[in-house]
């Protein structure tokens, strides 16, 4: 069995866990990533590619607690939840439903916005900027509605924004077509979010992390991390599947099976698997210039390099379920929906575990019982905007700097 001593360790090559171990190599520490998968095997892969740095809306609002007979009994609704894995997920969407009362809404889009305003920024840190200008593309992004009525929490979703000085544009239909020609006239207005973008490549963007990581001296080592064991002389040890790996740094970033590695430590974190689906329509007939967030469907359409994705719903059913691959198939009906145009595009369907907390903030930095140990993960929806200043915050923790926000609000104490 291989022996080896690191300087840090960081548990998951996804976004999250591939910034902080970039940004701690370059702080002069180390690193060793253990993953089974190379990037960007995970949620990374498949995700919406939206960066939203102008995002400080959570996913839980107000008047959730009246929907979950609607979640038991439509499987594919924007959001299902399993009836078998209903008794399970209870005391994990009681605290969902306690996050969306008005006043916590507000307290977490300050938390949201502290993180997220600077993606932009560490990912062109991250990329330098020859990748960053061939990968990311900060042009906007835009959110629509079907006909006149407002979805339910409208207003506090303006409130947020108005909160926090978000920039906006409202758009009219004929401002719409103009903007996506061939979309749907059910399509009736619109609203601009300037200072949001997308990547044209979540899978490329996260592996790029990868082999500058790489470039800079790091190891990626594709095994499964199995335990954590506390050393007695301090630091961890991590046991892999072929390996016995130490070090005094350890960072979990194993997304949605982080809490697997966290339990047996007596170390809770209120984290569950909303379960996304996207569908890749390769050489489609229409291709938005913008992502678009249909509001009214709950899905979104994003132009990738390989053709359009779609993408979207929550689906709660724990890590062990097989796929339900009809929740993709509607988020093609939808988007054909939204741009009747689109019809004979190859289609590829695919699932992937959001690491969700019940307040959609990221659980970041040291764990006080267990020095040495450190946690990025919970991004949920945000992970792509998210994941590289989570990564920025913890790797300064560990370097002993200043973090450059308070990283109170995403302690993993909060749901103590």
């Amino acid at each position: 069995m291989t022996l080896a001593n690191h300087q840090a360790i960081v548990i998951g090559a996804g976004v999250a866990g591939l910034s902080t171990a970039l940004y701690l190599q370059r702080g002069g520490i180390a690193t060793v990533v253990v993953d089974p998968l190379p990037p960007a095997g995970g949620a990374s892969f498949g995700n919406a590619g939206l960066l939203s740095p102008d995002t400080a809306v959570p996913i839980a609002l107000p008047g959730m607690l009246p929907k979950v007979p609607g979640w038991l009994t439509d499987p594919l609704g924007p959001l299902s939840v399993r009836p078998a894995y209903f008794p399970k997920a209870f005391p994990w969407l009681m605290e969902w439903i306690k996050a969306g009362r008005l006043d916590r809404v507000m307290a977490i889009s300050d938390a949201m916005r502290a993180l997220h305003k600077d993606s932009l920024q560490c990912w062109q840190e991250l990329l330098g900027p020859d990748l960053y200008r061939d990968l990311i593309r900060p042009t906007g992004q835009v959110q629509v509605w079907e006909g006149s009525a407002d979805t339910a929490n409208a207003a506090v979703e303006q409130q947020v924004r108005d909160r926090h000085g978000i920039k906006t544009e409202k758009l009219t239909a004929d401002d719409l077509r103009q903007m996506f020609p061939g979309i749907s006239r059910e399509v009736t207005r619109g609203l601009l979010v300037p200072g949001n973008g997308f990547t044209v490549s979540p899978a490329r963007s996260v592996r790029s992390l990868g082999e500058l990581f790489l470039n800079e001296g790091g190891q990626l080592i594709h095994e499964r991390a199995l335990k954590l064991i506390p050393q007695p002389s301090g630091g961890w040890m991590v046991m892999t599947n072929i390996a016995n790996r130490f070090a005094p740094h350890v960072v979990v970033a194993g997304g949605a099976w982080s809490r697997q590695l966290l339990d047996p430590l007596g170390v809770k974190v209120a984290l569950e698997t909303e379960r996304g689906y996207h569908a890749m329509l390769f050489d489609p007939e229409v291709k938005p210039t913008l992502p678009i967030s249909n509001k009214t469907r709950a899905f979104g359409v994003t132009p990738m390099e390989d053709g359009l994705r779609v993408a979207g719903t929550v689906e709660i059913a724990g890590l062990d379920a097989p796929p339900n691959e009809g929740r993709a198939a509607a988020l093609v009906e939808h988007a054909r929906r939204m741009f009747p145009g689109l019809s004979g595009a190859k289609v590829r369907t695919w699932m992937g575990f959001r690491p969700s907390t019940p307040d959609s903030l990221p659980i970041l930095g040291p764990v006080a019982r267990h020095p040495g140990l450190h946690l990025a993960f919970g991004h949920g929806h945000f992970g792509m905007t998210g994941g590289p200043p989570s990564g920025r915050i913890v790797a300064k923790l560990i370097l002993g700097q200043t973090s450059p926000i308070d990283p109170k609000p995403y302690a993993a104490t909060r749901f103590a």
